[in-house]
């Protein structure tokens, strides 16, 4: 294969983790704050925003990658 594309792919597999944890953590956020424990919802909601960021950047450095390999026609 292609290393160029073995590492998009890997970027976009490394997002869809990053995107599952992130979902994970606002789940357990969910219950805590139904069962009024602010700070550990707070703390799992915070760390779902820090996998949504890692997430962001795979794709952001994919982004670069194609924006610097595309034209205009």
């Amino acid at each position: 294969m292609n290393p160029d594309l073995e590492r998009a792919a890997r970027l976009y597999e490394e997002a869809a983790a990053e995107l599952d944890r992130a979902a994970r953590h606002c789940e357990v956020s969910a219950k805590h704050f139904r069962n009024g424990v602010v700070p550990r919802g707070a703390a799992h909601a915070w760390a779902a925003l820090g996998h949504i960021r890692e997430a962001e950047a795979h794709l952001q450095e994919q982004a670069r990658t194609h924006a610097k390999r595309s034209t205009v026609d």
